[in-house]
C-alpha cells in the first residue's frame, strides 16, 4: 500500500504531466498542502523530496516550490566524431556556422551563450601517461562551458589538455581570446599539421561532487557522466586529452557500430 506521502507526490505528478501544474508554476505552499490533502506537513515535505529527487520539481530558497522547467537533452552520439573531422576542413564561414553544442542538441549558434578559460599547468601523473610524456610537462589546460541562453546551466563541463610545446607553432592555440574557434580542436590542431586518426572514449558514472550539482543545476540524487576522450595523430600519438562531466538527468549517449558483412 503506498504511504502517505507517495499519494501527495502522485497527485501532484499526474497534475504536472497533465499540464495542470506548467512549468515554472509556483505550487501551494506547504502548510496549504497540507490542509488540502488533510495529512501533516512533515507529510507533505516527504511528497515533496520526492518530487524534486525526480526532477519535477525544485525548490527555491526564500520563495517555496516550483514546477521544474524540462533542461535541453543532448543527444551524443559516436557519429559525431566523424562530422567533427569532416568539419575541420571546411570553409571558415562554414565552420562558424555551427559546432558540437549545436549538431548535439539542434539548437542554432545564436541560441548559445560560450565561455571559455585557459590556462598553463603542469602535467601529473594521469595525465603524463595518457600523452605519454613526461610528469611535469607542461600543457594547456582548456575549459568550456556551453549553455541555451534560455537556461542557467550548462550542457556539460567540459576541461581539455594539449602539450603546450605540441601547439606553440600557432600562438593562436595559446589564446582564449579566440575562442570559438571555428572548427573547434580539430582545425585548430590541424593549423599546427596534426590530423587526428582515432578517439578513445572511457565512460564512467558517479555521483555528483557539490560544486558540479551547483554548476550542472542537478536534482537531488541525479548521478553524473564522466567521459574521458583521448584523440590520437596518424601516428598513434596522443594529441589531446578531455575530460566531460555530463549530467545525467538530461543526456543521451547514442553508440552505432557498423559491422563488416560475411
Amino acid at each position: 500500500m503506498a504511504k502517505a506521502y507517495e499519494r501527495i507526490a502522485d497527485e501532484l505528478r499526474q497534475s504536472i504531466r497533465a499540464g495542470r501544474l506548467r512549468p515554472g508554476d509556483r505550487l501551494p505552499a506547504e502548510t496549504r498542502l497540507a490542509e488540502q490533502t488533510g495529512r501533516s506537513v512533515p507529510t507533505v515535505r516527504d511528497a515533496l523530496r520526492l518530487l524534486q529527487a525526480e526532477g519535477l520539481v525544485e525548490k527555491v530558497h526564500g520563495r517555496g516550490n516550483f514546477v521544474r522547467r524540462a533542461r535541453t537533452r543532448v543527444q551524443r552520439a559516436n557519429s559525431r566524431h566523424q562530422w567533427e573531422k569532416d568539419r575541420a576542413r571546411q570553409p571558415a564561414e562554414k565552420r562558424a556556422r555551427t559546432g558540437v553544442a549545436e549538431h548535439d542538441t539542434g539548437l542554432t549558434v545564436d541560441d548559445l551563450v560560450f565561455h571559455a578559460a585557459y590556462r598553463e599547468i603542469t602535467a601529473n601523473a594521469d595525465i603524463a601517461e595518457a600523452f605519454g610524456v613526461a610528469e611535469g610537462t607542461e600543457l594547456i589546460e582548456r575549459s568550456y562551458r556551453t549553455r541555451y541562453s534560455a537556461e542557467r546551466a550548462p550542457f556539460n563541463l567540459v576541461t581539455s589538455h594539449l602539450v603546450r610545446d605540441m601547439v606553440a607553432a600557432n600562438p593562436d592555440l595559446l589564446d582564449e581570446t579566440k575562442e570559438p574557434w571555428p572548427g573547434g580542436t580539430w582545425n585548430q590542431l590541424s593549423t599546427v599539421g596534426i590530423e587526428i586518426d582515432r578517439i578513445e572514449e572511457r565512460v564512467t558514472a558517479r555521483p555528483p561532487t557539490a560544486e558540479e550539482t551547483e554548476e550542472l543545476d542537478l536534482p537531488p540524487g541525479t548521478a553524473v557522466v564522466v567521459l574521458r576522450k583521448t584523440s590520437f595523430d596518424t601516428d598513434g600519438r596522443a594529441v589531446e586529452v578531455s575530460y566531460s562531466t555530463l549530467p545525467g538527468d538530461r543526456t543521451e549517449m547514442l553508440f552505432t557500430t557498423h559491422l563488416e558483412r560475411w
